[in-house]
């Protein structure tokens, strides 16, 4: 079976890796094309594109998915299954080429955070549990038929960072055995349930990040985490933003209203929420590098 793969992150490198492991045939591979980066504006190549030049597979990086000259190419390749894991929106002319259909690995338990960013929401939203699913592509975004799902549990100082490690390797474990039962047959599609509380998952912007002190402790954690390690929730301190990986929950003391801060200027730097503190452990001030707060306080008087 002959299989063209989609994808751009390290996310699905796990997944690009596991299929030419296990020996499938990849007849090429589809790729964000490159884009300048950094001070210099040097082009900068996917961490997909990489992989699949080291191992001498055939990229292809189309500026749009619907130029006649791709999509020539693409239906030139006789492909009989098209794989996408965290890839752009295919349009139909794509999607539905192959004989067999294409399929997406979605990190999430389907129905339930389809979008963007599940992997954040999830925690954010202080779930216990996540995992992945894999599905065909149709229409509408995120919504295929199920083909299968696995969880993988969310402990309770979990980042999303962690999680998408956890969920990249689980992936790639359960694409493989999704094209398997593709090529022998051997699977049944499940409409995807219909759920009255349907949890969505929307790409993340800049203001969303911010925290709100004036929200529980709780709540806060779980942002600070969901973020971590990218986009990062944020807050502002002497006016210079003050990213926050990691911190720890204790509980408030009195007098402090939400937003101000205690430290002894020496150890320990904790933000007042609504009912509790935020003891920050990880982060980042303005224009330096990333750092312990021990470190911070050392080279900063509050």
């Amino acid at each position: 079976m002959k299989i063209v793969f989609m994808g751009t992150p390290d996310f699905a490198v796990a997944s690009l890796d596991a299929l030419f492991k296990a020996g499938f045939e990849i007849a090429a591979v589809v790729t964000a094309a490159d884009k300048p980066a950094g001070r210099g504006q040097k082009l900068s190549e996917s961490a997909v594109k990489k992989y699949a030049q080291e191992k001498g597979l055939k990229v292809l990086q189309p500026v749009r998915l619907k130029d006649p000259e791709f999509i020539a190419e693409l239906h030139d390749l006789k492909a009989d299954l098209q794989v996408v894991v965290a890839f752009r929106m295919l349009p139909e002319a794509v999607w539905n080429m192959p004989p067999k259909g294409t399929i997406n690995l979605h990190a999430s338990l389907l129905p339930q955070y389809r979008g963007a960013a599940p992997i954040n929401h999830a925690i954010i939203n202080g779930e216990k549990e996540s995992g992945v699913t894999t599905f065909f592509l149709k229409h509408e975004i995120d919504t295929g038929d199920i083909i299968f799902s696995e969880k993988v549990s969310i402990g309770p100082q979990d980042t999303a960072g962690e999680l998408h490690d956890q969920l990249m390797q689980t992936g790639a474990g359960l694409l493989v055995k999704t094209v398997q039962a593709i090529a022998d047959g051997n699977y049944t599609e499940q409409p995807q349930p219909q759920a009255a509380d349907l949890k969505h998952a929307p790409k993340i912007f800049k203001d969303f990040c911010q925290i709100d002190w004036n929200q529980s402790a709780g709540l806060i954690h779980n942002l600070i985490r969901g973020l971590s390690p990218y986009p990062t929730a944020f807050t502002r301190l002497n006016d210079k933003t003050l990213k926050i990986f990691r911190a720890e929950i204790e509980e408030k003391e009195p007098g402090i209203a939400p937003g101000g801060f205690l430290t002894d200027g020496k150890s320990f730097l904790k933000f007042a929420a609504k009912d509790g503190f935020l003891k920050l452990t990880d982060l980042q001030y303005e224009g330096k590098k990333r750092m312990t707060t021990e470190e911070f306080l050392r080279g900063m008087r509050l």
